[in-house]
């Protein structure tokens, strides 16, 4: 089954709603957010430890070098605690 990988705050809105909530619906889009194509059913959950370090080489694989100096950011300023969903589609 393809998954996602998304991280944010622990304490955004995004993640209270998810942890509330598993039920979603994602869309392709552009870099303004404007939806792209047809929006999809799926299924988000905050990842476990093993999955958490996946998903962030991933995404610090796919968003080089950019996401490198987000992390060292995260890592001076530390001022909230980052989590990462696991997105399925249904």
């Amino acid at each position: 089954m393809e998954r996602l990988y998304v991280y944010t705050t622990a304490d955004s809105g995004k993640a209270k709603r998810i942890r509330r909530c598993g039920t979603i619906r994602i869309a392709v889009c552009d870099v303004r957010g404007k939806a792209t194509a047809p929006w999809t059913e799926a299924v988000a959950e905050v990842a476990t430890a093993e999955e958490f370090e996946l998903g962030m080489r991933l995404l610090d694989r796919k968003y080089f070098p950019w996401k490198q100096l987000l992390n060292l950011s995260a890592m001076l300023f530390r001022r909230h605690k980052r989590i990462v969903f696991v997105i399925r589609l249904i």
